[in-house]
């Protein structure tokens, strides 16, 4: 039987499909949840062993612009005491900068209108429970949307190879880069060698056993020169080091467009099923940037750990901001998370 999207949809399972939704329970239209300023809600409580299929959502903020990146959603599996799901409720869904575009890939989207309806197609296994929770730090209350289609299972055994879903959002703002006074630009650019990997942008840094199914990175270009001046954004390998290998890893790509499934430091945009450019930046590359990649055929298998890379320019040289949601399966306990910074350091320039 195939694999693929459509590979398994004939196959018969003994379960049971259900849904928590924000729905009107008076019956009327108010099919909303109204989270005030400062307040956590809970989306689902769900007992059993079971998957969520699908997550929809859309939210209004209107006294806040920036609360795709002040909203936080969060999920636990199985009892466990820290979230597996972390990250702010925009990037979550697949695109960074507390904005939201028209695009598809085959595990997320954002749709008309204006890409306000965000969808989530990642299956996420529980053996014994799963809670999911929105925490507003928006500056006025959030009317939240929602569904979150699950399947329950009778038979715990439907579970027995499957590992947890986790997501991880990290920034640095600014990436520590190289000053290019006194420099000629193509040598500040390209010239060189990374002297020092361990400087490198960390997408995800995990231990224990899974697949890392991919990410979406953010970055907004802050280098402030003339038009004149080429001034790419991208040239950073690709570096994964897998169970611990030292440098040069194993999986070590050859620059920022490569990894992301493009060519010849794009100005498009495009979107595919697993690699696109949401955001393909201004002239000479300036504002802001949004590219996504998902390992759906191809996910990275680590036995022990997993730390995933990403020079910030050649060699580490430029200092843009970088922000980047991490999406992969993994046996528990997973390591803790580096603290979700306050709601001021994750808000977009």
């Amino acid at each position: 039987m195939g694999i693929g999207a459509l590979g398994q949809l004939a196959r018969m399972v003994d379960a049971r499909s259900l849904r928590a939704s924000s729905w009107d329970r008076s019956g009327g239209n108010d099919d909303r949840l109204h989270v005030q300023s400062g307040e956590t809600a809970t989306l689902a409580e769900i007992a059993g062993a079971g998957k969520v299929t699908h997550i929809w959502m859309t939210i209004a903020c209107d006294a806040d612009p920036l609360h795709l990146r002040k909203l936080t959603l969060r999920a636990w599996w199985d009892g466990e005491a820290t979230p597996s799901i972390e990250a702010p409720v925009g990037d979550f869904f697949g695109m960074g900068h507390a904005q939201t575009r028209n695009f598809w890939s085959l595990p997320l989207q954002m749709a008309p209108q204006g890409g306000r309806g965000l969808s989530c197609w990642f299956p996420m296994p529980f053996a014994t429970s799963a809670r999911f929770s929105i925490a507003n730090e928006a500056d006025g209350e959030a009317l939240v949307y929602y569904y979150i289609d699950y399947e329950l299972y009778d038979d715990p055994a439907e579970l027995d190879d499957q590992g947890r879903f986790h997501v991880n959002w990290r920034r640095a703002n600014p990436c520590q880069g190289v000053d290019d006074a006194g420099w000629d630009n193509a040598d500040w650019m390209f010239g060189g060698a990374n002297e020092d990997p361990s400087r490198n942008y960390v997408i995800l840094d995990a231990e224990g056993t899974g697949h890392y199914v991919g990410c979406h990175l953010d970055i907004e270009n802050l280098r402030d020169v003339p038009d004149s001046t080429f001034n790419w954004y991208g040239e950073g390998d690709d570096m994964f080091f897998i169970d611990g290998e030292s440098w040069p890893p194993a999986l070590h790509g050859t620059g920022t467009e490569d990894y992301f499934g493009t060519a010849w430091c794009p100005r498009e945009e495009f979107h595919g099923p697993y690699h696109g450019i949401i955001l393909p930046g201004g002239p000479n590359w300036s504002g802001k940037v949004s590219l996504y990649r998902y390992h759906i055929e191809d996910p990275v298998r680590f036995r022990r750990s997993i730390r995933v890379t990403i020079e910030h320019g050649h060699a580490n040289r430029r200092s843009d901001d970088y922000s980047s949601t991490a999406y992969w399966y993994q046996t528990e306990p997973h390591a803790s998370f580096p603290a979700l910074p306050p709601v001021e350091a994750r808000l977009p320039r």
